[in-house]
């Protein structure tokens, strides 16, 4: 009887400084096996400058929510809580009524 596939998460690059992405997974026995699956689907027609390659057990999840949404309110810590885009077209609209 054969020994189920690891699964490996494949993450790639796009173009040269691009941030990784997870792009998929693979099924694999081996880590070697799993780097020629992942070149053959996601990096055959170029479309990846690099790939990584890493089992799915490798990765820890963190799903606690009080650590994930604290229930302090910071917001005014963000950058989403500065809206000049909308002021200055609110602005903009007040100047163009009054000529």
């Amino acid at each position: 009887m054969a020994a189920e596939p690891t699964v490996y998460e494949v993450f790639r690059r796009e173009k040269p400084g691009a941030p990784m992405t997870h792009a998929g997974s693979v099924g694999a026995p081996s880590p070697d096996l799993a780097l020629i699956y992942a070149r053959e689907i996601f990096g055959r027609r170029g479309e990846s400058d690099a790939l990584w390659i890493a089992p799915r057990s490798a990765f820890q999840l963190l799903d606690d929510q009080d650590i994930l949404r604290p229930v302090l309110d910071r917001s005014h810590r963000t950058v989403e809580g500065y809206r000049m885009r909308d002021k200055r077209e609110q602005l903009l609209s007040q100047l163009e009524t009054k000529r």
